[in-house]
């Protein structure tokens, strides 16, 4: 299976040559040339990586690149960009980029660098946790927190529309609107509950607030469930 890259760039020729020649080496590559709809779909796709151009026109790659790290997104970035003073690499590398390439580059370099970082986020990922429906709890070889019900339920919700903001009141209809007594805030509540509880251990994915947008579940590989 090819793997998916976003290209974030707002000159076509550019775009369309990389997509060519990631292509030949094994890159699926999809392109956005407005830094808005980038942040969305970086926070909301399954990617794999993102190459970033330093100028999108009006916006700025490296402002995105703050955004989508504040956000929680912690896919391998690497910025391009004519720009070679040291100052324009720092911002981008401070901003949260991993890498950053100077045009002109050859594809063998571009693709060495995307290489590198990929083993990086294999060989930093944490063991995958395990969720047990009939006890709740979410565990690791190194640690394990029970959870109540309603929590339990929360993360199940969340962990379904992984990657993708929930709205409070969406979350609210499907969990608590039948009781009839509570109000919106109570999601706010189990959120701080589940927060709380995860911040115990290193579980691989943390819950993100996403202004105007709900709550979002990021980081997170599929939970593998234990009977």
């Amino acid at each position: 299976m090819a793997t998916r890259l976003l290209i974030v760039d707002d000159d076509p020729e550019i775009t369309s040559a990389l997509i060519r020649g990631l292509s030949l080496h094994g890159y699926e590559a999809q392109a956005e040339n407005r830094a808005d709809r980038a942040l969305t779909r970086l926070q909301s796709e399954a990617f794999s990586g993102a190459i970033v151009d330093v100028m999108l026109g009006a916006d700025s790659g490296i402002d995105l690149v703050r955004k989508a790290r504040d956000s929680g997104v912690a896919l391998p970035i690497l910025m391009l960009s004519a720009l070679s003073e040291v100052e324009h690499r720092a911002a981008g590398l401070e901003a949260g980029a991993d890498d950053y390439v100077v045009k002109p580059f050859s594809f063998e370099e571009l693709v060495a660098r995307l290489r590198v970082q990929e083993h990086r986020a294999q060989t930093h990922r944490p063991e995958p946790a395990r969720l047990a429906p009939a006890t709740r709890t979410l565990s690791t070889a190194q640690a394990e927190i029970t959870l109540t019900e309603r929590e339990y339920a929360l993360l199940e919700l969340l962990a379904q529309n992984a990657g993708q903001p929930m709205p409070r009141g969406d979350i609210f209809d499907t969990l608590w609107s039948a009781e009839g007594s509570s109000n919106e805030n109570v999601v706010d509540v189990y959120i701080g509950y589940l927060r709380k509880k995860l911040s115990e251990a290193d579980f691989g994915f943390e819950i993100k607030t996403l202004r105007n947008q709900g709550f979002c579940l990021q980081g997170l590989t599929p939970l593998p469930e234990e009977p």
